[in-house]
């Protein structure tokens, strides 16, 4: 019988040490998941001090613990494979100027990527739309999603919120395990019918990684750079504030490379307890040479709850025979 399989977003941000330094948690945020999971997997993400992501490390590099307890990694692999990620982008009026740059950086975004990559793009300003056609999903052709990135004008509010949801909705219907977006924007939420907590849940339960670039106006009284930085830190990913336009595409380079270079971990978790209960997970990486990596990761998921079993009633309330 095969075991299901969910996946945590992982980012781990790695320096070499001239000496044993501890590793070091993150947010204690927990990640709720609606599947049943007998096997952990952890999309991992490793740079250097200065930025770089540092390549080459093996599976015994990894020590992976949850609740304390050292697990057996049973999956690794460095390999560059292909992802579901969408492109979501602020076309609010206040863009208008800076739109050709935005494009142009969503542009270096996908020319990076991998080329079996699944691409959509949505647009949000009052209200939320695709850009690619209905019947296009999603797409790895330069030139669909080049069109869907100039669709519309950038003209009304901000429907901020609502496009997160949206998205991440979105990408359930793809076809790859690994899993991300990539969010523009230059103010704050506007004109959503979601509220905060509404996005925040949604995220949880996600298996999404949540790029963020905020490309603020300083006038602008609406602007969250605390929203975007926590939809990154929640989700694993990274955030990107107070950016000049001359750089959103070299930011857009390295997202690209971010999502390329991810290892992949996994483990069967020793457990105990009901489900709906939170794990801790602790991640320790060891360069080659004995030193070891200062580790920042998601650091708990909550336990799924156990389906009911096809065999028994699902109404407590009804004795059997009845």
């Amino acid at each position: 019988m095969l075991r299901h399989i969910f996946i945590l977003g992982l980012v781990v941000a790695a320096r070499t040490l001239s000496g044993q330094a501890p590793a070091v948690e993150a947010s204690e945020q927990p990640l709720t998941l609606r599947v049943t999971a007998d096997l952990v997997l952890l999309d991992v993400s490793v740079k250097s001090v200065t930025g770089e992501h540092v390549s080459g490390l093996a599976k015994n590099d990894f020590k992976v613990y949850e609740d304390g307890r050292l697990q057996t990694v049973s999956h690794f692999a460095s390999e560059d494979v292909p992802v579901t990620a969408g492109l979501v982008i602020d076309t609010s009026g206040s863009m208008r100027s800076k739109r050709v740059e935005v494009i142009t950086a969503a542009l270096v975004f996908i020319a990076a990527s991998n080329k079996s990559d699944e691409l959509f793009v949505v647009h949000f300003s009052d209200g939320v739309s695709l850009g690619l056609p209905p019947d296009i999903p999603f797409s790895g052709d330069t030139n669909q999603l080049r069109s869907a990135l100039w669709t519309g004008t950038a003209q009304g509010r901000t429907a901020l919120n609502d496009a997160i949801v949206f998205a991440l909705g979105h990408l359930q219907q793809g076809r790859r395990d690994r899993r991300a977006l990539v969010l523009v924007s230059d103010g704050g939420d506007n004109s959503s019918v979601h509220g905060t907590e509404d996005v925040m849940r949604t995220v949880l339960e996600s298996r999404a990684t949540i790029y963020t670039i905020g490309i603020f106006d300083q006038a602008d009284e609406d602007r969250n750079p605390g929203l975007l930085n926590r939809l990154a830190r929640i989700s694993g990913g990274e955030s990107f504030l107070e950016v000049q336009l001359s750089e959103i595409s070299g930011i857009c380079r390295q997202i690209a490379s971010d999502i390329r270079t991810r290892y992949t971990i996994g483990y069967v978790p020793i457990r105990s307890g009901e489900g709906g209960s939170s794990r801790k997970i602790k991640v320790i990486a060891s360069a080659p040479g004995g030193h070891k990596l200062v580790v920042h990761t998601r650091s708990s998921y909550i336990v799924p709850p156990q389906p009911v079993s096809g065999g028994q009633d699902s109404d407590p309330s009804r004795k059997a025979g009845q």
